[in-house]
C-alpha cells in the first residue's frame, strides 16, 4: 500500500508539471501577433502533445484523488472493526486442589448440617448474618463452598446471579443453600421462602437441582427439605 502509493504520488507530481508547462505554453500561443508576422509556430504538434499529457495528467489526478478518499474509507472502517472486537474476553475456570476421593460425600441431612457447621466461623454466627453455598457433582460429593453474602445483625442480602453463575464455574449438578440467624430464631422469614423459591426455580434452567436450605443457629438448624418446604 505504501509504495502504490508513492508511485501515484510521483506520477501525479509529474502529471502537474506538465498541465502547468502546458497552460504555459496555451498562453504563449494565444498572445496577440503583430500584422504581417507569419504565425506558423513550428513547436505547435509539440505543445499539442502536451496537451494530451495534459489530459492524462488530469486523469491521473483524479484517480490519485479517488485512491486517497477509498484509502480514508478503509482505514475508517478498519478503525471501527477494531473498536468492535475489542470487548471484554470472558474466561470459566475452575481450579481445585482436593483430589476426588478426599472430597466429603453427603448422604443425609445430618452430612449436610455437619458439613456446615465446619465451614461456618463460630466467631460470626451470633454476630453477623451469612449466605454459602454448598456446591455437589453427581455422586453428591461436595466440590466446594461460595460465600455469597455477609451482612449485618439482622440480614444479609444473597444474589441468585452470582449463586448461579458460580454454581455453572464449578460444574455443579446440585447445590445446598445455608445461611445463619445471629438471634438464635430457626423460624425462617417469609423473605427466606421467597428466595428459596427463587433460587430453586432459576437453577432448573441450567439442570442444577436445589437439594435443601439450611439455617443454622448456634444451637441448631432448620431444613427446609425436612419441613416440606421444597
Amino acid at each position: 500500500m505504501g509504495r502504490q502509493l508513492g508511485f501515484l504520488r510521483s506520477i501525479v507530481f509529474i502529471g502537474y508539471l506538465i498541465h502547468s508547462f502546458t497552460k504555459l505554453a496555451f498562453g504563449l500561443l494565444k498572445r496577440p501577433r503583430a500584422s504581417g508576422i507569419n504565425t506558423y509556430h513550428p513547436h505547435k504538434a509539440f505543445i499539442y502533445s502536451f496537451a494530451i499529457l495534459d489530459f492524462i495528467a488530469q486523469k491521473l489526478v483524479s484517480l490519485h484523488d479517488k485512491f486517497l478518499t477509498l484509502k480514508r474509507i478503509i482505514m475508517e472502517s478498519d478503525n471501527n472493526n477494531l473498536e468492535w472486537c475489542q470487548v471484554a474476553e470472558v474466561e470459566l475456570v475452575y481450579k481445585t486442589k482436593v483430589k476426588p476421593s478426599q472430597r466429603p460425600q453427603i448422604s443425609t441431612y445430618e452430612d449436610s448440617c455437619k458439613i456446615i457447621r465446619q465451614i461456618w466461623d463460630p466467631g460470626k454466627i451470633e454476630m453477623v448474618e451469612q449466605f454459602k453455598v454448598l456446591f455437589l457433582n453427581r455422586a453428591n460429593k461436595v466440590l466446594g463452598v461460595f460465600e455469597a453474602s455477609s451482612g449485618g445483625i439482622t440480614g444479609t442480602v444473597a444474589d441468585p446471579r452470582l449463586i448461579l453463575a458460580a454454581a455453572v464455574k464449578a460444574n455443579a449438578v446440585s447445590m445446598i443453600i445455608a445461611h445463619n440467624h445471629p438471634s438464635g430464631n430457626l423460624k425462617p422469614s417469609k423473605a427466606d421462602e421467597e428466595l428459596t423459591s427463587k433460587i430453586k426455580y432459576a437453577a432448573q434452567y441450567f439442570d442444577i437441582r436445589l437439594l435443601d436450605h439450611v439455617i443454622i443457629t448456634a444451637e441448631g438448624y432448620f431444613s427446609f427439605s425436612l419441613e416440606g418446604l421444597l
